[in-house]
């Protein structure tokens, strides 16, 4: 008894106060609407005929996000953004060498704040570490501006609940750029799942699965993140901080928040070994690097149940010498399909073997999703990971232009952010299981299924 009763006290303490126990799922609470604030389920702004953008943080993914902009048309660069004035000035030089004119130039602590509060700017692109996601994303809806984050939009509970009700209550989109849901093969499957080919969709599987060692423990000066972040991320975090790339497709598929959503999460993480191994070799046995603990385990799995009874598995591993792999897997009721490490499909009434490469290829160019018909060659061309960044930047400016909904909106940044904090939850509670809040409030089935692609 004696035992049960500490492990009880210590689950309380690492649950916090904002998380309760109630028929063994660890719930956490769901902060009411305010007076007057509506969802933006669908939400439509007024047409944009030609996007004005500010790009702030242009580190590592903020300058290819710059070039692949000076591609689109019916846009305006109007502003550079970043902590160092010498990335800003190596950005301008993207927009001079294609004789476009230059943005007006911002840097230091509060230099996002400034362009944020600009009159002439639609919408704010932020490429920033994890921590400033929201605060910026919050600060431009604020003062009128669309946003589009890169991925993970929030890493606490809380910081996805500023989210959603800053933009319910600015009526403000807010994307996390999610580019998998972009890429050629997700869209091809998403394409065939609409169009019933893998019968009743019943499991899916997705993961980040990405050796990432050197960069985490690389300076600025090797190519590594500005002042360790992500590996400060990892020694202060378990759980799976980085669901999105695995998990969006697959929520797609199954319309989450378009007539399901996710009920509850369990997660458990392997031992840390990886990162202490790889620091003990770079920086020498009793370095400070050597001798941190790091929370982060080297692999997670995470399984999430939704509201129909379908299942997701999630898996989050930057550590292993293994090759990359984003699992991309879809089960039904008639068919099968698998991304990695081959891509496969397999459909009743020969769903025991996959299908012959000569018949996939002929599948899948029959399936391709009319969006990256549409515009792959050019995304190619343009590239961001094979073209997929490009479809996502074209997508998204081209609903800005039209006055559409965005196919990922401010529910999708939540829902999908907030595995990273729930696992946590979860993992160091046993993995115990732990509910999903719903950040639609009661108006997940509202929707009937994602209908991206939708043309003016």
């Amino acid at each position: 008894m004696r035992k049960l009763a500490l492990y009880l006290v210590s689950a309380f303490l690492i649950i916090g106060c904002n998380g309760k126990v109630a028929d063994s799922i660890i719930t956490t609470d769901t902060p009411p609407r305010k007076a007057g604030q509506e969802d933006v389920l669908l939400l439509r702004c007024d047409p944009i005929p030609v996007v004005r953008v500010g790009f702030v943080g242009l580190g590592m993914r903020g300058p290819g996000a710059v070039a692949r902009y000076t591609f689109l048309e019916g846009v305006e660069i109007k502003a550079l953004c970043d902590l160092y004035p010498e990335r800003v000035a190596d950005a301008q030089k993207i927009l001079i060498d294609k004789g476009l004119p230059k943005a007006d130039e911002y840097s230091g602590e509060d230099g996002w704040k400034q362009l944020c509060e600009r009159d002439d700017i639609d919408l704010v692109y932020i490429c920033t570490p994890w921590h400033l996601h929201t605060p910026i994303a919050v600060y431009a809806m604020q003062h009128g501006k669309h946003v589009a984050i890169e991925v993970p939009a929030a890493t606490t509970l809380e910081e996805c609940w500023q989210l959603v009700n800053t933009a319910e209550q600015t009526r403000r989109h807010c994307m996390m750029l999610e580019n998998c849901c972009y890429d050629f093969f997700e869209m091809a499957t998403l394409n065939m799942a609409q169009h019933g080919l893998f019968g009743e969709v019943l499991h899916v599987e997705g993961s980040y699965i990405h050796d990432l060692r050197f960069l985490n423990f690389a300076s600025e000066e090797e190519g590594g993140y500005q002042g360790y972040w992500r590996l400060n991320h990892h020694i202060a975090h378990t759980g799976d901080p980085y669901p999105t790339h695995g998990l969006g497709p697959v929520c797609q598929i199954l319309n989450i928040h378009r007539g399901d959503r996710m009920n509850y999460l369990v997660s458990l993480s392997t031992d840390q070994k990886g990162m202490t191994e790889y620091a003990k070799n770079k920086f020498g046995e009793g370095s400070a690097l050597a001798d941190t603990t790091i929370a982060l385990g080297d692999m997670n799995t995470t399984l999430i149940r939704t509201e129909r009874g379908k299942s997701i598995l999630i898996q989050h591993d930057v550590t292993s010498p293994r090759p990359y792999d984003r699992h991309h897997l879809i089960s039904g009721t008639k068919g099968y399909a698998r991304k990695y490490p081959v891509q496969e499909l397999a459909f009743e009434p020969n769903a025991h073997q996959a299908m012959p490469k000569e018949e996939f290829d002929a599948f899948m160019k029959e399936w391709e999703h009319p969006l990256t018909k549409e515009i792959g060659e050019k995304a190619r061309m343009v590239g961001g990971h094979g073209g997929m960044d490009f479809i996502m930047d074209y997508r998204l400016i081209y609903c800005l232009h039209n006055g559409l909904p965005l196919d990922e909106d401010v529910y999708d940044a939540a829902e999908w952010s907030a595995i990273g904090p729930l696992s946590e939850i979860s993992v160091k509670n046993g993995s115990r299981p732990v509910q999903i809040p719903d950040f639609t409030r009661g108006a997940w089935n509202k929707v009937d299924g994602i209908k991206l692609y939708e043309k003016q």
